[in-house]
């Protein structure tokens, strides 16, 4: 099977919707990390739920599972995607080397950030509850 421009534009929501899952189960396990402490991450182990990072965890948690799930694609991506700009620039380049993540250790949040910024743009893709809530459009005459 030729790869052509048609064939490829046709798998375009399925591979929409595995970036979102996929981004989303990851960003998830940052979340459960923080509140529910699997996977097991010592720097949270007394963590302040009415904290910073607390709050980050809960839009995490809750976000992430919107995202799978594909409901409300757009707004939650687009607050994640925030969420992750502003982790970047509190936690990651206020330690200097702005312009170079992976001095500061802010690949990361800025990967994440960007990924949910196309989905905000791009939408859910295949496989997504707000798919389905879509109205159909009326047929052209």
């Amino acid at each position: 099977m030729a790869l052509t421009k048609a064939s490829l534009d046709t798998l375009t929501p399925q591979t929409l919707a595995l970036l979102r899952i996929v981004a989303a189960f990851l960003f998830l396990q940052h979340g459960t990390a923080k509140l529910l402490a699997v996977p097991h991450v010592a720097y949270f182990d007394h963590l302040q739920l009415l904290s910073l990072i607390g709050f980050a965890g809960m839009l995490e948690v809750v976000g992430s599972l919107l995202l799978i799930l594909g409901l409300f694609t757009r707004p939650v991506a687009f607050i994640l995607s925030g969420e992750m700009a502003v982790a970047y620039f509190m936690a990651h380049a206020s330690k200097g080397q702005v312009l170079s993540p992976m001095l500061n250790q802010g690949e990361p949040a800025v990967l994440f950030c960007f990924i949910f910024l196309f989905l905000a743009a791009a939408g859910p893709g295949a496989w997504s509850i707000d798919g389905r809530r879509a109205p159909t459009p009326a047929p052209r005459a």
